[in-house]
């Protein structure tokens, strides 16, 4: 009875998910088999996902943004994601509502976890994704946001803040629903050939 059941997804969970996120019941029981497969202990740990997001940028360095991401979904802090937390994160950072999207967003910046993003988080950030950007493209970059420091200040300045300032969670999403040009700088854009990867990997 237990091993039949383990690799099946409980019913519980498959509502939970299928009420928190955009998939379906084949999608959910799909990447369950081949979550299953790739952690037969039903957990990924840090290093596993870096690896994850290392296969989807072959041409720059993930890591730092990965270890940022696993931690900010690694809600119950115990170094591992379990399926659940997966899926979540899956759903949220491919197409999530945009209020949920921003409270993770926040999340991520909120480095250490303590309500408030200061500007020396949002910089810790900001060169974490500059590392996932080729060198190309890096170049063909706005002079005003051509590097961490200056982007980090433009969407400082976006929000109106000074040094030693600091920017709750409220005035976060409030300030990028107002501006479509912060949620712009505060997010990796996807290449294309990242985003057809990504399709391919869900087939």
């Amino acid at each position: 009875m237990g091993n039949t059941k383990s690799s099946a997804l409980s019913k519980e969970l498959l509502e939970d998910l299928k009420s928190n996120t955009k998939y379906s019941d084949g999608e959910l029981c799909t990447w369950y088999q081949t979550f299953l497969k790739e952690c037969p202990s039903g957990k990924i740990s840090k290093e596993q996902f870096e690896g994850i997001y290392a296969s989807f940028f072959p041409n720059a360095d993930p890591s730092k943004y990965a270890q940022h991401v696993f931690r900010s979904f690694d809600t119950n802090a115990d170094g591992t994601l379990d399926f659940k937390e997966y899926i979540v994160a899956l759903h949220l950072t491919s197409g999530g509502k945009t209020h949920q999207k921003l409270e993770w967003a926040f999340a991520l910046y909120d480095v250490d976890g303590n309500g408030t993003i200061s500007s020396n988080e949002m910089l810790e950030i900001v060169r974490a994704i500059f590392n996932m950007i080729p060198e190309d493209h890096q170049k063909n970059l706005p002079e005003s946001e051509n590097t961490p420091e200056k982007r980090a200040e433009k969407i400082w300045n976006f929000f109106g803040k000074k040094g030693n300032d600091k920017i709750s969670e409220g005035e976060f999403i409030q300030g990028v629903m107002n501006n479509k040009e912060i949620l712009r700088l505060i997010q990796y854009d996807e290449p294309q050939e990242i985003k057809d990867k990504l399709k391919e990997k869900k087939q």
